[in-house]
């Protein structure tokens, strides 16, 4: 006798004390890192650790990082509608949800560090065609136009016979969206740490394991907070496709290095990244591969640890933190090292005063706050919506997802 399947009930999220106790304290974290905004753009960009050698810093840490995610949250949709997996399926409008928040997130950051938000009207209208920036604005709008309607698909029952073209596109334009990031650092042939077609596919990997790090974080907080069931394999089967996007993130890291070590003219920047250039051999070493990468692996897998919830969730958190470490290494440890104007010459004098010099840097609590403010944006963002129209199911237990799981 077959067991039939319930339909999935979909509510808005009750404003209970829980709800807008968080609602107000990430409210208070945005009016923080507005100020701090505010700050940087009345006294100028000197009060951050950013200069002339150093133009990229933590706010564009936290803006990437969230971008990357952005497009790894859409995992569980994707993978419930282009590769027809039902215990996905129920949380697609979630994880669609949770996409187009984290990118306007990480877009809200970048806008409030230009100094003159204004001047984004430029870049949206003014575009050069030689500029990868300019082809990231065009893949970003296009992104939450269809996220847009791939939820409205979802969500309009007359539509629902064309939603899984929308998934598939979907599907397609974050990949594409997220080579594009990585390609921001993959064209610049002047960087020793750049120039190098696998940031492409080290930035699909990394945005897989973040993303999905980060959904399944925010749906057990979300769970939690609304007392609606989430079911221990729901979260046990996230955990292990985590697990896999951890290991295969770590395997674009170690191909991207033994490749530069390869190159002799890349042995300074390579000795320099792992070895030499403190912090970031440690950021990478530490941060990135043991916090990062081997203690979520024992956190999913190993048999004592992967039925508990609580360590999916700390499982989740150690791959965010890896994560950020990995694009500080990348963005910042990028820079820190000497640009290279003349290939094949040495440089002995220079107008700024940094020929052949490690360039220093140290983030600011102003920057820090920025960056703060924008995961703030992104998670209010995701919370008001659920609270308006029923993006979140009533229910996420093992039975009411999939009743045939075992």
């Amino acid at each position: 006798m077959k067991t039939s399947k319930k339909s999935i009930i979909y509510r808005e999220l009750e404003g209970n004390v829980a709800f807008w106790a968080v609602v107000g304290v990430l409210g208070a974290v945005i009016a923080v890192g507005l100020g701090a905004a505010y700050y940087m753009e009345h006294h100028g960009h000197y009060v951050t650790g950013m200069s002339n050698q150093i133009v990229w810093g933590m706010p564009h840490i936290f803006a990437i990082f969230l971008i990357v995610a952005a497009s790894g949250a859409l995992n569980v949709a994707s993978v419930g509608t282009v590769f027809n997996k039902t215990l996905y399926k129920p949380m697609g409008r979630f994880s669609a949800l949770m996409a187009a928040t984290l990118l306007i997130g990480g877009l809200s950051i970048l806008v409030l560090d230009l100094g003159r938000p204004d001047r984004l009207i430029i870049a949206m209208t003014s575009y050069n065609f030689k500029s990868i920036f300019a082809w990231n604005i065009i893949l970003y709008n296009g992104f939450l136009a269809l996220i847009i309607v791939y939820l409205w698909f979802m969500m309009e029952r007359k539509m629902n016979a064309y939603y899984p073209y929308a998934g598939f596109a979907a599907f397609i334009w974050r990949l594409v969206l997220t080579t594009g990031t990585g390609s921001i650092f993959g064209f610049l042939v002047s960087r020793a740490a750049y120039d190098t077609a696998i940031l492409a596919p080290l930035f699909i990997s990394l945005s897989l394991s973040l993303g999905t790090a980060f959904f399944l974080m925010t749906l057990m907080a979300v769970s939690k907070i609304s007392n609606r069931e989430l079911g221990d394999a729901v979260v046990r089967r996230l955990s292990r496709l985590l697990g896999v996007f951890v290991a295969l993130t770590f395997y674009f890291v170690v191909v991207y290095h033994l490749s530069n070590a390869y190159l002799a003219k890349e042995t300074a920047f390579e000795t320099f990244i792992l070895f030499t250039g403190n912090p970031y051999p440690m950021l990478l070493w530490f941060g990135f591969g043991i916090v990062g990468t081997l203690l979520p692996l024992l956190l999913i897998y190993l048999p004592k640890f992967d039925r508990t919830p609580e360590f999916s969730a700390l499982a989740s958190f150690l791959v965010m933190l890896g994560a950020f470490c990995l694009l500080y290494v990348i963005i910042i440890g990028g820079q820190a090292f000497p640009l290279e104007i003349f290939p094949g010459k040495e440089v002995l004098e220079s107008s700024f005063g940094d020929a052949n010099k490690i360039h220093p840097y140290t983030p600011t609590i102003w920057e820090i706050l920025l960056g703060f403010a924008g995961i703030a944006i992104a998670l209010i963002a995701a919370f008001l919506a659920s609270w308006v129209l029923p993006f979140f199911p009533e229910t996420l237990a093992d039975t009411a997802v999939d009743p045939h799981l075992k």
